[in-house]
């Protein structure tokens, strides 16, 4: 005797409709916006007998791509300077494209600003320490960024001036 689905059939429609009130977020594609890779001292760097200092910053755009799309780009400066001069630098704009349905708005804000990034950085930090290795210098390995921490300093920074960010337009510096 054959088994029988005693389960009512809904074309989950019930099931659907309860997924389709739940946060969605997906990572649609991640991309090099912008990079630019110098070496303005060669080849007489390689002789240089001095240890640089690395400067690095970094900053996060957003912007709306689309209903229920936004960009963030993580931007990432690097550079290493002597008093003999500038060894290297790298200019990093990695951007990653996410679908975000159902999120609250206090919570977008902490997504954009923290998650995204968060999920970029392994990658950007990939691509600066290829490209200074094709500069012919060790790879530089960039420590990992409290995201979170930025965002909540910026949070600070705001409120001791007595703003709010602009809808659609955060930033961390």
């Amino acid at each position: 005797m054959a088994e029988q689905d005693t389960t009512p059939s809904t074309n989950g429609g019930a099931a659907q409709q309860a997924a389709g009130d739940q946060p969605q977020v997906a990572a649609l594609a991640q991309y090099i916006k912008d990079l630019s890779v110098e070496n303005p001292s060669s080849p007489q760097v390689f002789q240089w007998q001095e240890q640089p200092q690395l400067d690095v910053q970094f900053n996060i755009n957003v912007s709306k791509a689309g209903d229920d799309l936004h960009e963030v780009v993580l931007k990432i400066e690097a550079s290493a300077r002597s008093q003999s001069g500038v060894h290297f630098v790298v200019d990093l704009s990695y951007g990653g494209l996410f679908a975000i349905r159902n999120v609250p708005d206090d919570a977008l804000q902490g997504f954009l600003l923290i998650d995204g990034p968060r999920l970029l950085f392994p990658f950007a930090r990939q691509i600066i320490a290829g490209a200074t290795q094709d500069l012919g210098f060790p790879p530089l390995m960039l420590d990992p960024i409290d995201f979170a921490a930025a965002f909540m300093a910026q949070m600070q920074q705001q409120e001791q001036a007595g703003g709010a960010l602009a809808q659609g337009e955060p930033t961390v510096q």
